[in-house]
């Protein structure tokens, strides 16, 4: 689709930069990240300064800010309806999609009081809430990107130079969340949880077949989680109001889908 409107798309690390050509060098399959696709966006931006201009869409504070214009509209659909979520689910990968959600109503409560949960989702695959969970150390100052060119930041980081395995939510493939985040997080104002891809696809599929839309693989951690929270009050007998942010479609991610569902069908057939 990019390259339908004119542009050229290099899957990251390429050979187009001198970085990118390093992490080749070192693994010719090399599986790439958000961390090293910043990098090399870096590195283009700064050798064509006046013609070349490079936006990070997550991570630092002032974008995380941009995006609450979306958690200002949420919590103006809920009075325009008299209504107060009980629970703000959001996936989590550098912070944007989350925060963006949830930030206001998080401000609101806690300039006010109130007992809203805020519960940011991530993968399995990059462990980062399950591991800070265990272990604090990960909560540092580290680089926004692989190179360790940019300024460095307080945040919960596996590394900048931890290399995903390469899942199908691409936007979670990013080894730290944004400063304020992970501030957030380590004061107790929101929870942490992270979920394997397997079960976020299977979240993904039961909500396709109940609401009629395909999410974006980074949504259907979310899902998950809005699901597993759903099942709570169920056994409980509560009754919460539960909202989740929908964001993206997985009509251009139908490929990631696919292969999962076709290897979770070969697995069982050869345990069967």
């Amino acid at each position: 689709m990019m390259e339908m409107y004119g542009a050229k798309v290099f899957p990251s690390p390429s050979n187009q930069t001198e970085f990118g050509r390093k992490m080749l060098a070192q693994n010719p399959n090399h599986p790439g990240s958000l961390g090293i696709a910043i990098s090399e966006a870096i590195e283009v931006a700064v050798g064509n300064v006046g013609k070349t201009a490079y936006s990070l869409g997550s991570v630092f504070n002032h974008v995380i800010l941009h995006q609450t214009i979306i958690g200002q509209e949420v919590m103006m659909q809920f009075e325009q309806i008299d209504q107060e979520p009980d629970v703000m689910i959001g996936c989590a990968g550098g912070g944007s999609n989350f925060s963006g959600f949830t930030y206001p109503a998080l401000g609101k409560q806690l300039r006010e009081g109130g007992n809203k949960r805020f519960i940011a989702v991530g993968s399995s695959e990059i462990p980062k809430f399950t591991k800070y969970a265990a272990n604090h150390s990960i909560y540092q100052y580290d680089f926004g990107e692989t190179s360790k060119v940019t300024p460095m930041l307080k945040m919960l980081s596996l590394g900048s130079d931890f290399i995903p395995p390469p899942i199908y939510a691409g936007g979670l493939r990013y080894h730290g969340y944004s400063p304020t985040l992970s501030l957030l997080l380590d004061e107790g104002a929101i929870e942490g949880v992270d979920y394997p891809q397997g079960d976020a696809f299977q979240a993904a599929k039961i909500f396709s077949e109940t609401e009629g839309l395909i999410p974006a693989p980074e949504t259907s951690h979310a899902i998950a989680a809005t699901i597993d929270e759903a099942k709570k009050c169920k056994k409980t007998g509560e009754k919460k109001i539960i909202a989740f942010n929908y964001s993206g479609h997985g009509l251009l991610d139908l490929q990631g889908y696919a292969d999962s569902i076709l290897k979770k069908q070969e697995a069982t057939a050869e345990v069967s």
